[in-house]
């Protein structure tokens, strides 16, 4: 290694770099193996040509800079990482925001399958009830002891509405709330389904192993007025660059 010259270390990593088979990230790894390839993975033209194929938009703005190509890669990099940072904290709050609409949404079934189910009871106990009294209007056409007519009698003049039209209105209203039920279960099983699938995505939204932009990831925690003052910085060196 020692033993090539400049010019033919630069003709490697200028093909490299032209080739797009090198990188920032392989130019800042080489950068730190010895001090002769620092320098050497500091030139002007490696940088130049990173930023002007990975940036085309901003080397053209910053064409009459004064500032070096590199400074401008960085510049134009950490203003990404904040963009993705930004992005990646919006997504996460919008999904927040979902699983927050799915907990409501299943409180309200679970709250509208326990009214049902109380209704399914209620109904339950008068249709008993008058199929009780139409037993009892039956038997008391059948000879029995006077002490069993005079309670089956009771019964049936207690009630006071037509037993027959209201069994067929409580049967109708049993079908009805056992339908109901069902169509409550099923949603409420779809709602959970979709709260588990919520759930999954905002766990894998919140694991980055690499940590590409973990900087601005823990600014963002800190409050507002860090993340605003990372970017007026990065703002106002944009300026600066584009006014010299």
């Amino acid at each position: 290694m020692s033993e090539l010259p400049d010019e033919l270390w630069r003709q490697i990593l200028e093909i490299g770099v032209k080739r797009c088979d090198f990188t920032y990230r392989d130019l800042c790894c080489i950068s730190i193996s010895s001090r002769r390839l620092r320098r050497l993975s500091d030139d002007e033209c490696l940088w130049s040509h990173l930023l002007s194929s990975d940036y085309p938009s901003s080397s053209s703005s910053f064409s009459s800079s004064d500032a070096s190509s590199k400074f401008l890669y960085k510049l134009r990099l950490e203003r990404d990482r904040y963009k993705k940072a930004e992005k990646h904290r919006r997504t996460v709050f919008r999904k927040n925001n979902q699983i927050k609409a799915h907990f409501r949404r299943l409180e309200e079934l679970e709250e509208g399958l326990v009214e049902e189910t109380k209704k399914l009871t209620r109904t339950l106990t008068e249709l008993s009830n008058l199929r009780t009294v139409r037993e009892a209007s039956v038997a008391l056409r059948v000879w029995q002891p006077e002490v069993i007519r005079a309670r089956q009698r009771q019964i049936v003049e207690q009630c006071s509405v037509s037993v027959d039209s209201r069994l067929r209105t409580l049967d109708m209203e049993l079908k009805l709330c056992e339908l109901q039920l069902s169509i409550s279960r099923k949603a409420l099983k779809a709602e959970k389904r979709r709260l588990d699938v919520a759930k999954e995505e905002l766990a894998s939204l919140k694991y980055h192993p690499l940590k590409y932009y973990h900087r601005f990831v823990d600014s963002s925690s800190s409050g507002p007025g860090i993340k605003r003052r990372s970017e007026d910085v990065i703002n106002s060196q944009v300026k600066q660059l584009r006014s010299s």
